[in-house]
């Protein structure tokens, strides 16, 4: 994280520095500097709390109140369109999440994750899958208190036409899902166990081959 020079009094160390004979690492903040001491993994990322501090300051209290609440009629606005069809583990309002539960995929053949997939095709990124772990088939939606009605109801209307094609016995339509993107059915488990932590070209094919 580069600083400007209003901000780099208050940098938290360790830190590094430019000077005549190179850069140099500050281990510990110089006694009587105006920086907030050592930050270590326990604190988590700083642009983290840089940009969070700057979201709670621009809107003030009244502000975040509203957007809370917002957030909140969000996602019980899209549980009370989806529960029709889509089974919720849960009675009752829900906070700023949406939980719903793979009950209503029971005998279509079809999973949360092949769901999930399927949505990529219609533009939407999937909702958090399998979370949390006490919900079978977990689809834990969060619409943010920035969306819409008008993007809500998209949402909810691509949902309930993919429910419709499960339901419906379009089976091939989730299980090689996504087709549309750049990327298509990936192997989570094999990619979660054996990542690739570097990317080559692939070499250019032999005029022999």
């Amino acid at each position: 994280m580069v600083l400007s020079a209003a901000l780099a009094p208050y940098a938290p160390a360790p830190w590094v520095v430019s000077g005549e004979d190179g850069f140099e690492l500050v281990e510990h903040a110089p006694e009587g500097s105006e920086s907030f001491g050592r930050l270590t993994a326990f604190h988590g990322q700083m642009g983290m709390y840089v940009r969070a501090l700057t979201y709670m300051l621009s809107h003030g209290a009244d502000g975040l109140r509203q957007v809370a609440e917002d957030a909140v009629l969000n996602a019980n606005y899209i549980k009370a369109r989806l529960k029709t069809v889509m089974s919720a583990p849960f009675d009752g309002p829900c906070m700023h999440e949406a939980l719903f539960d793979d009950r209503w995929l029971e005998g279509t053949g079809i999973t949360t994750l092949d769901f999930a997939k399927a949505m990529i095709d219609e533009g939407f990124h999937p909702m958090t899958m399998y979370f949390p772990l006490v919900v079978h088939g977990a689809m834990l939606i969060e619409p943010t208190e920035t969306e819409p009605k008008a993007e809500l109801d998209r949402f909810c209307d691509t949902l309930l036409a993919l429910a419709a094609a499960a339901k419906a016995g379009d089976v091939a339509r989730f299980t090689g899902a996504p087709f549309h993107a750049p990327l298509r059915r990936l192997d989570e488990t094999l990619a979660a166990r054996k990542p690739k932590l570097r990317w080559r070209p692939e070499p250019p094919a032999m005029a022999a081959e």
